[in-house]
């Protein structure tokens, strides 16, 4: 009983012990927890006073260039006329009247076919015609006479038109064995020799009038109702790096492109030197307006929001050389080389936040305008 009634008093003092230190531990706890939440007042404190200082940005001041309203396309040159020599009839070749490469006159004979059995042809009708004409003529006269009736007049002027229509044939005939150039042109390259016996329809050799030359271009559907006949095309070659030509459109497709919601343009090229070749690749710029005086900004300045784009520009703020953000909705047009036309909202030298637009998102924050270093690229296009 004694043994038990000692372990009965050393568990009361266990439990005893224990409780006190609970009690201990809880009211030691709030201060702990105080001291460890204390080093946050610093810090939130330092937030406020981070959020009170400016924040950096990038500006960039307005300013004019000229702004051209084109449209880019890809092309190829035309010849502005072009064929084939093709005969119309079989005949062996006996003759060729030209070289490859040589300049040929509207006109010339270029090929001549085996002509021998058209030209008995033609020579057996005017026979026919001759005899037929005399015959006619002495009926003319016994009619007169009162020889013969008028039945063998009519029929010898019947007879002697039969022989004026065969005489024509067979000249006709024989004209389609001569080939002739149809313009002025540079004939290709033949295709054909003396003696090559020719079916009809087989090729000859090509006619190209290069004199003045074509460019076949094609535009988005949205420039149709901008692009007008005698409006001028600046056309740069790949074959001819360095080059421009300047080229005025001749006509336009009335009908649209359903496949590529485009529209077909022809310009010409004046050639005369004989430089461009049909069959080039040609790099077409549609020029349709030009403002010398145009309030552009960097792109990197504008913050997209829906049909309502705006910029942050900087201000002088209330306290003696402080600068704040101002938020300025802006219409703008067109883009070019990295820049945005602004028409309204902006003035002249105006200066507008480039970077670090996410950072201030209402008017009046307090910024401080960070200077980089000009590049020889950004000074040169300040210099403009």
């Amino acid at each position: 009983m004694a043994i038990r009634a000692t372990y009965l008093i050393v568990a009361v003092l266990g439990l005893a012990g224990a409780g006190t230190a609970a009690w201990w531990l809880q009211r030691a706890a709030p201060p702990a927890a105080s001291g460890a939440a204390a080093p946050q007042g610093p810090q939130n404190g330092a937030g406020k006073g981070a959020a009170a200082q400016p924040v950096s940005v990038e500006v960039a001041r307005v300013r004019t260039t000229v702004i051209r309203d084109e449209a880019q396309a890809v092309g190829s040159l035309r010849s502005r006329r072009s064929v084939v020599l093709r005969p119309e009839v079989s005949g062996r070749v006996t003759q060729l009247h030209f070289s490859d490469g040589e300049r040929v006159r509207k006109g010339q004979v270029l090929v001549q076919l085996d002509d021998q059995l058209p030209r008995a042809q033609v020579q057996q009708a005017q026979a026919e015609l001759s005899i037929a004409r005399a015959n006619h003529l002495r009926n003319q006269e016994l009619v007169a006479q009162g020889f013969v009736s008028q039945r063998s007049l009519d029929e010898s002027a019947a007879s002697l038109q039969v022989a004026q229509a065969k005489l024509a044939l067979a000249e006709a005939t024989a004209a389609r064995l001569k080939l002739v150039a149809p313009f002025d042109g540079m004939a290709g390259l033949r295709n054909v020799h003396v003696g090559d016996y020719l079916k009809d329809g087989a090729d000859i050799v090509n006619i190209e009038d290069i004199d003045s030359v074509f460019v076949d271009f094609r535009l988005p559907e949205r420039y149709q109702g901008r692009i007008r006949t005698g409006q001028m095309a600046q056309v740069e070659l790949d074959a001819l790096p360095g080059e421009t030509y300047q080229a005025q459109v001749r006509a336009i497709d009335p009908q649209i492109d359903a496949n590529g919601r485009s529209v077909s343009v022809r310009a010409s090229i004046d050639n005369r030197g004989l430089q461009l070749r049909p069959g080039m690749f040609a790099r077409v710029t549609a020029r349709f307006d030009s403002r010398a005086d145009a309030l552009v900004v960097p792109e990197e300045a504008i913050v997209p929001q829906g049909s309502s784009p705006y910029v942050f520009t900087v201000v002088p703020g209330a306290a003696a050389g402080s600068q704040v953000v101002h938020r300025v909705p802006v219409r703008l047009g067109l883009r070019q080389g990295g820049m945005v036309e602004v028409k309204e909202g902006l003035a002249l030298d105006d200066v507008v936040v480039t970077a670090g637009q996410q950072r201030v998102q209402r008017d009046g924050v307090p910024v401080r305008v960070v200077e980089l270093p000009a590049s020889p690229a950004n000074a040169a296009s300040a210099a403009k």
